[in-house]
């Protein structure tokens, strides 16, 4: 089982945890990993591209000019496809780019992506993260005392408010809970900051 140094809000260390290794200690599947941000990034997709195709546009009722004796080609509306102004032919129309991978497909990105972190050494387990008010420095002071000065996620087991706000001004901190958290979350962020609590929910979840 992989074991990571437990640390205070301090920096200082208070011993060791010992991580599942069925979630933390795999080896990852950058395949899955790849599917998996693909699926997100496509949910994110807005698809609302529109286009107008020939019906939609306006104008065009009458005919140009009459049918025969012009000496021009025969036109039945000014908006039609080949006209400027005329409407569009298999032009982009709103739909839902969204779709799913199976349960156990998502479950293995998301242990691969947390087995990834810790091979890195990009991911710090604290013993517990207690913000009494919400204040930005002491999220910032949290950061310091880490060595963490890049881009960071924070995950906790329950939903903490005062946390939450604290991180709300730094750009570069989001705080998500243990449920929450998904792998394009873990991929986008340098560095995981994890409760213990939260570490060992993630691993008896995952490991079922």
């Amino acid at each position: 089982m992989p074991k990571v140094a437990l640390l205070k809000q301090d920096g200082s260390q208070s011993g060791d945890v010992q991580l599942n290794d069925a979630v933390f200690g795999i080896e990852p599947n950058r395949h899955v990993l790849h599917e998996a941000v693909v699926m997100q990034q496509a949910s994110l997709r807005q698809g609302t591209h529109k286009v107008k195709k020939r019906s939609e546009v306006s104008g065009g009722g009458k005919k140009p000019w009459r049918q025969k004796g012009t000496g021009r080609a025969r036109h039945g509306s000014i908006r039609s496809p080949h006209w400027v102004g005329g409407g569009v032919v298999f032009g982009p129309a709103p739909r839902n780019y969204s779709y799913k991978l199976p349960k156990k497909v998502r479950r293995l990105a998301l242990k691969s992506a947390y087995s990834t972190k810790v091979q890195e050494d990009d991911m710090v387990v604290l013993d517990d993260i207690s913000i009494e008010t919400p204040k930005t420095k002491d999220v910032k002071r949290l950061l310091e005392a880490l060595d963490v000065n890049t881009k960071a996620l924070i995950v906790t087991s329950d939903n903490d408010e005062n946390i939450v706000l604290s991180a709300n001004n730094l750009p570069n901190v989001d705080v998500l809970t243990v449920e929450d958290v998904s792998v394009l979350d873990l991929l986008n962020h340098d560095k995981l900051i994890i409760t213990k609590d939260a570490a060992e929910k993630a691993g008896e979840v995952l490991a079922r």
